[in-house]
């Protein structure tokens, strides 16, 4: 790759996520939930009830991603590889996508019963995730 090229991804590096080295969960705790006064629990995910479908869509684009790097391996046409990276974008959106609507309808759902929890800060922690999808 040339200086030139090489100099023009340079200046987007500071929007690459870099996956620290224990990989993406390392130090995460799982959200809580209220469950009564002063008492918390761990927050059930709002996907819970489609987790079969959803780890079937990520098997399938894992093995799209193994494709792909079968692609570069074997020297494959780059459009050929930029068509297939494509698909696997598309993919991982629809998956972003089902899980934000999973979120929404639970969990915005128990928020609004919840008079313990803040409506606002649900809303702003949903905000930030909608705002994270349309930046990526």
């Amino acid at each position: 790759m040339t200086n030139e090229r090489l100099g023009h991804l340079s200046h987007r590096r500071e929007h690459l996520c870099i996956i620290p080295p224990l990989g993406i969960m390392a130090g995460m705790e799982p959200p809580r939930e209220p469950v009564g006064k002063g008492q918390m629990r761990a927050a059930t995910p709002g996907y819970l009830d489609n987790k079969d479908a959803q780890l079937k869509r990520l098997r399938r684009i894992e093995g799209q991603v193994r494709g792909l790097e079968r692609m570069v391996d074997a020297d494959t046409y780059c459009i050929d590889i930029l068509t297939q990276v494509s698909a696997v974008t598309r993919a991982l959106e629809a998956v972003a996508l089902s899980l934000l609507d999973d979120h929404l309808h639970r969990c915005m759902t128990s928020a609004a019963r919840d008079t313990s929890q803040s409506m606002d800060d649900t809303i702003a922690e949903a905000s930030a995730a909608i705002a994270r999808l349309v930046r990526s």
